[in-house]
């Protein structure tokens, strides 16, 4: 845990959980009656990790909504970050969001593209006597003030509706030739009501029938009389399918290409946005992406809208992020981002006032190059699981060198740098088959 989060329980939790640095503990601490698993330990210090982001200074305008969003997706189920149980990381949130909730308008906080479920939980780590916190401001949140209304699930449409997925399955197990319960209970049921002058003329008709088949050589048991049951085949077990071998967290996992952007404009929506589409080398009918000018595109919206020109940002080659989960800001969906560089900022200082430029693929790159740190080659995720934290995990190490080139700081990753004799450190260069990859004049720069 950070200084800023040790002083802040210090100052507002109980049980004295400011005096242990490890989150699990502390969290143990706040609430002794939680059993956390070690999946829970896990997510509890990923969500810290985002929490440092989230309360960054130097992060721009994009990227935050694009966090924003995904907290809010995860929450929209969620009493808490891990569920149902209440954790450190749920205090942790509260304290780099609640200053931030505060100064948003009522469409912000529960307009249509709103935050609807970071409000609900703010309000609720604030408030609840489980949290037990003790604060002197509150965020003001009125629950009768909701702009948009999200539709709840149907309690009465979901019932029905697995009623009709039973009797599909029903009707389908009919078609095959097998009985339903429906079925044999209706056979059942015509035979319960057959008089016993019938039930005696069907066993006559039955033993007629026998001699009948024993005259023709065919001698068996005659209808309707007991059978015995044919013994039921043991059911071979199915092969169980391998697991899914998980990849060593590394750089590689995340899919860095060239792209050429084809045009950009202001967001129409947002004024700290640019809308851009930009060419990634994807194959036709790739999900999330659409054809602009016989090319195959992704809509990306970046927060460079006062930050860099936007004459700069047409017909220009970039390095692009492109297996983060699309996000949509304010109404339009961005499924990749671009990475540029800005210098580190310190406490206090205004993370938006710049410069900020963009990382320069070499001059040969063509749209689609695979881009990647030296030494840490490797196939990329389809799409980054935002559960696991990849690229909040990996995006600090991402720099920028004296030389001017970006790289991968691996001393600023910790579960890379490894142990002993096996231990990485130094800068590793970020480059294509064309050669490296650079900003114009920012050196030691932050790059995301």
């Amino acid at each position: 845990m950070d200084d800023s989060l040790i002083t802040y329980l210090k100052n507002h939790a109980p049980n004295d959980a400011f005096e242990e640095s490890d989150p699990v503990k502390a969290s143990q601490d706040l609430f002794p009656t939680i059993a956390y698993t070690d999946s829970d330990k896990t997510e509890i210090a990923q969500w810290l990790i985002t929490a440092s982001h989230l309360g960054a200074s130097g992060e721009d305008a994009a990227k935050a909504a694009e966090r924003l969003s995904q907290l809010n997706t995860h929450l929209s189920s969620r009493t808490t970050l891990l569920g149902a149980k209440p954790s450190v990381a749920d205090i942790a949130i509260y304290q780099k969001l609640a200053p931030l909730v505060a100064k948003w308008s009522a469409e912000e906080r529960t307009g249509e593209q709103g935050y609807h479920h970071i409000v609900r939980h703010v309000d609720f780590v604030q408030n609840s006597p489980l949290f037990n916190l003790k604060l002197d401001d509150k965020v003001d949140v009125d629950v009768n003030n909701v702009v948009f209304k999200i539709k709840p699930i149907d309690a009465k449409a979901e019932k029905e509706r697995k009623k009709k997925e039973k009797e599909a399955a029903a009707a389908a197990a009919v078609k095959a030739g097998g009985p339903t319960p429906t079925t044999l209970t209706g056979e059942q049921g015509a035979e319960g009501k057959k008089s016993k002058k019938d039930k005696v003329k069907d066993k006559a008709q039955a033993a007629g029938e026998a001699v009948a088949s024993t005259v023709a050589g065919k001698a068996g048991p005659p209808e309707g009389a007991p059978t015995q049951k044919k013994e039921k085949k043991a059911k071979q077990p199915k092969p169980q399918k391998p697991a899914a071998v998980e990849k060593p967290l590394s750089p590689a996992l995340i899919d860095l290409r060239v792209g050429h952007i084809l045009k950009a404009e202001a967001h129409p929506n947002a004024d700290s946005l640019y809308v851009s589409t930009i060419a990634c080398g994807d194959a036709p009918g790739t999900d999330n992406t659409s054809e602009y000018e016989g090319q195959v595109v992704r809509t990306v919206c970046s927060g460079l809208n006062g930050l860099i020109p936007l004459a700069e940002m047409q017909n220009r080659k970039v390095v692009t992020v492109c297996n983060l989960k699309p996000v949509t800001m304010r109404g339009i969906k961005s499924c990749a981002m671009v990475l540029a560089a800005s210098p580190k900022v310190v406490e206090g200082e205004d993370s938006h006032k710049g410069p900020v430029e963009l990382v320069n693929p070499p001059a040969d790159a063509k749209a689609g190059d695979r881009v990647f740190f030296e030494g840490w080659e490797g196939e990329p995720e389809a799409v980054l699981n935002p559960k696991k934290k990849i690229w909040e995990t990996i995006q600090p190490g991402f720099t920028t060198t004296d030389a001017l080139e970006v790289g991968f700081n691996v001393g600023e990753v910790p579960q890379l740098a490894g142990e002993g004799a096996e231990k990485k450190t130094g800068v590793a260069k970020l480059k294509t088959a064309a050669g490296i990859c650079t900003v114009s004049t920012l050196k030691d720069a932050v790059v995301r």
